[in-house]
């Protein structure tokens, strides 16, 4: 049977999922489009996403791929899933036919993730579920300087959360910059993949510089050490937003 393969762009508050992957124990992104795209064609099919967020993490730039029976305009298919989507916290923002050769995960060349903190010691309001409210005072010159010592390709254990299923630690992290605009950190990450809690374990080991708990030079010791309990906190999942992923021209 021919069916017609769409790339989805996709954006949504992670707060009340329990990730992207469909489970058995909650709510999921991928089974909420799933659901939605069900009211819109009638048949089961779920979108495949380029990267597996976790449980309160958001997206501005999902991306996935979804297969269907039957051909649609995309404005159509972008329309109709939004309207069975609400009022859950997903938005299709572009639908684009592609070739069945393309895939989401696997035909990708660079992933791309923001982690928001303000840094403040009045509590949040509407910033709440949406960045890290780290009190004490960050120096983002000392945070920078420790996270060009993970630039490029290094065994990446420290930073691996134990339940990673990525067959090799070994990656190479294209970017990882902080920046500040006022109370507001904006810390980029950019590698063509990452494991689980990657983003997040830098993050958390970041801050640990930044607020002068430890030298820059720890970072680097703590990726030497290849030791898991060696890294800093884990950042809280709902500073995190996956934002964009790159692929080759069509």
């Amino acid at each position: 049977m021919t069916s017609h393969r769409y790339k989805l762009t996709i954006e949504y508050d992670g707060t009340p999922f329990v990730g992207w992957q469909k489970q058995d124990n909650g709510a999921s992104v991928q089974s909420s489009i799933g659901t939605a795209f069900k009211g819109f064609c009638g048949t089961d099919n779920l979108p495949y996403g380029a990267g597996r967020t976790d449980a309160g993490v958001h997206a501005t730039g999902q991306i996935a791929h979804i297969d269907m029976a039957k051909s649609y305009p995309t404005d159509t298919i972008r329309d109709a899933v939004n309207q069975h989507l609400r009022p859950i916290p997903i938005s299709i923002l572009k639908v684009e036919t592609v070739s069945a050769e393309f895939d989401a995960r696997f035909s990708a060349r660079m992933r791309h993730y923001q982690y928001k903190i303000v840094n403040r010691r009045p509590p949040l309001t509407v910033q709440e579920k949406r960045v890290w409210l780290v009190h004490r005072p960050l120096d983002v010159d000392k945070m920078n300087k420790a996270a060009s010592l993970l630039h490029g390709k290094h065994d990446f254990t420290a930073f691996r959360s134990t339940n990673c299923q990525a067959k090799s630690p070994v990656k190479t992290l294209s970017r990882l910059e902080v920046t500040r605009s006022g109370e507001e950190l904006t810390i980029t990450a950019s590698a063509r993949s990452f494991m689980h809690n990657q983003v997040r374990s830098m993050v958390g080991s970041l801050q640990m510089v930044g607020d002068g708990r430890w030298p820059v030079q720890q970072i680097r010791d703590v990726l030497d050490s290849k030791d898991r309990t060696a890294c800093g906190p884990v950042a809280p999942a709902h500073g995190l937003y996956f934002t964009r992923v790159d692929y080759d021209p069509a």
